[in-house]
Parts: C-alpha cells; sequence; structure tokens
C-alpha cells in the first residue's frame, strides 16, 4: 500500500472553503477517502492558537479523527494587523517527511508551496498532490503538483 503524509494549512482551507461556498471542510470524509487509498504515517494540521471555544472544540475533533495538531501564537501586530504563519513550519516537516513516504498531500492555496513541491519531486522523487479551492488556489501551485484535487461546490469534502 502507497504511503502519504498530509499537511493542512488550516487557516488557508478555513477562509477559502468559507470565501468561496459559505461551508467548512469536512476532515473527517477527507481522512477516510485518503485512508482508504493509502496508509497515512503522518499527517499535520496547522492552525494558529486562540482563546476561543469552537476553535479549541475543531482541533479536538481533528485530534480525534488522526491528525497532530501544531499551534502557533495569534499575534495581533499594534497596527492592527495579525501574524500567525505556518509556512515555515510545514516547509521544514515536509522536507524532513519526503524521504520516507511514496506521497505528499498538501490541503493549501498558497502559492508560497510551489517552490518547496518542485523540490521535494525532483530531490526525493516524492509524488506530491495539492487540494484547494480552484478560484483561490494559485496557479503556480497547482502547477507545481503532480494532482491537484479540486474542492469545488458539490464536492464530497464540504460540509
Amino acid at each position: 500500500m502507497q504511503t502519504v503524509a498530509i499537511f493542512v494549512d488550516v487557516q488557508n482551507i478555513y477562509y477559502t472553503t468559507k470565501q468561496a461556498y459559505q461551508r467548512a471542510f469536512n476532515y473527517r470524509h477527507f481522512w477516510q477517502h485518503i485512508s482508504q487509498q493509502a496508509e497515512i504515517i503522518t499527517a499535520n494540521a496547522y492552525a494558529i492558537d486562540s482563546s476561543d471555544d469552537g476553535q479549541h472544540k475543531f482541533q479536538k475533533a481533528l485530534k480525534h479523527i488522526g491528525f497532530t495538531v501544531k499551534l502557533k501564537p495569534f499575534i495581533q501586530r499594534s497596527d492592527g494587523s495579525a501574524k500567525g504563519d505556518w509556512d515555515v513550519g510545514i516547509t521544514i516537516d515536509m522536507l524532513e517527511i519526503s524521504p520516507t513516504v511514496d506521497k505528499v498531500i498538501l490541503l493549501s492555496g498558497d502559492g508560497d508551496f510551489d517552490l518547496l513541491l518542485t523540490k521535494i519531486k525532483q530531490k526525493y522523487q516524492v509524488k506530491t498532490q495539492v487540494y484547494g479551492v480552484p478560484a483561490l488556489t494559485a496557479q503556480s501551485l497547482i502547477n507545481a503538483a503532480d494532482e491537484f484535487v479540486a474542492i469545488h461546490s458539490g464536492s464530497d469534502f464540504l460540509l
């Protein structure tokens, strides 16, 4: 059976599915879908730590499904902007696991990951798959992936 590692940019998936479809991503269905096709070696969900009870319930649900939830503090800047970017953390984790799996699955539309996917494909000959909302996923990321799975309004991956 093929081995996979899953990396979820939680904020990106939350905001893109909400913006495009006013719906949430169905992580349980996604997990069931992937686990029928491959052995999940690792599955990390990268999120922002907040004091919101809804976020804590959501993170607990992700853990129950099988994800390792990695949290970074939410930083509110004095100018009103916020910071809580996981790009470097996702990159480090993906580079570390790529030599040990057959496929890497990224849930994100962030074009910053296109170079990462290109690098791990070249260096480790690992297959790459990206899940994202088509209209809100960078074309460079779609092009860098071996396979792009569109999250669309009729998708089983939406609640």
